[in-house]
């Protein structure tokens, strides 16, 4: 398959465009390196992969490389709140209309799958998962964008999308702002962390996952498509504590303390249900022990602040 991926140098598609390329498929991959990273440098050697160096956002560039696509995966996004809030013409611009301008440009027989977000579904109610079918009520910018452009995406043909949890694991394009990655640097760097909102729980699915779930939906698109999906760790549905929690055990001494000042932009809290995709076939299948245990080896490595996004 002919596959292109926008933003594919980040902290998803650095672990993703790799398993494409050994999977035999052709590549193509757009993006600005806004970070400076240099995380797709070990596929250079590939002739099945074509690296741009562009924006997203730009009719001439997408439309050039998008004509020969089977499978589109628009992963090219300002990612959370915090970035969104700050820069809000980058976030329409990116998270939305350039998504939208893939919309235009491409032929109603390429197939687009989506990864968007599970925060779109706000504060949940105790005690009940959210499913697909739960109603939407974003809260910050980041997923008021990203619940219009899925919208948009799932009225259209051969499209599907991905509600993914807070992602975690050690990425080339690597992201310590992720909560699983950054409480375990806290616990590595700092050895305590200050918890506010210390009971509201979330979903985590970590990424080598996502590329697994990006995979899995190619091959079984035309059963899957036109449909989103929840996708995360179905035993980890767990509050701010329990994560800390689940560090400790590996990092006895990290210390945790709570403080009332502090709010999610996201105000996330709510319990999710994978049952959805877990029926197509897919597991995720790195737990969240595993994650942990791997960013600990990563942090000896990593020992600075600057990878994130915002």
């Amino acid at each position: 398959m002919r596959i292109l991926v926008t933003g594919g140098a980040g902290y998803l598609g650095s672990v993703f465009v790799p398993q494409l390329l050994a999977a035999g498929h052709e590549v193509t991959v757009l993006d600005n390196f806004m970070y400076g990273q240099t995380s797709l440098l070990d596929c250079c050697h590939l002739p099945a992969f074509t690296m741009v160096r562009g924006d997203a956002r730009d009719r001439t560039t997408l439309a050039k490389f998008l004509a020969r696509a089977d499978y589109i995966f628009p992963l090219a996004c300002l990612t959370g709140a915090p970035i969104c809030a700050k820069d809000p013409v980058g976030a329409q611009t990116i998270n939305h209309d350039a998504v939208q301008l893939i919309l235009a440009l491409r032929s109603r027989n390429q197939r687009i799958i989506f990864p968007t977000t599970n925060s779109g579904y706000g504060i949940g109610e105790k005690g009940r998962h959210c499913t697909e079918e739960t109603p939407l009520r974003p809260i910050s910018l980041y997923g008021r964008l990203k619940v219009e452009i899925e919208k948009k995406l799932l009225d259209s043909e051969n499209c599907l999308t991905l509600r993914l949890a807070t992602v975690f694991g050690i990425s080339p394009r690597m992201r310590l702002d992720l909560l699983v990655n950054d409480f375990t640097y806290r616990a590595v760097v700092d050895r305590f962390v200050v918890l506010f909102e210390a009971d509201f729980k979330r979903n985590f699915l970590h990424v080598r996952d996502v590329a697994q779930v990006f995979q899995h939906c190619m091959k079984h698109f035309d059963k899957m498509k036109g449909r989103p999906y929840n996708v995360g760790l179905s035993d980890a549905n767990l509050s701010k504590r329990e994560l800390c929690a689940e560090i400790k055990k590996q990092v006895p001494d990290f210390h945790v303390f709570e403080s009332k000042i502090g709010e999610d932009p996201d105000k996330r809290d709510y319990i999710v249900s994978n049952a959805r995709i877990e029926e197509t076939g897919f597991r995720a299948r790195v737990s969240l022990q595993e994650g942990i245990a791997e960013l600990l080896r990563g942090y000896q490595i990593l020992r600075r602040a600057s990878y994130a996004n915002a």
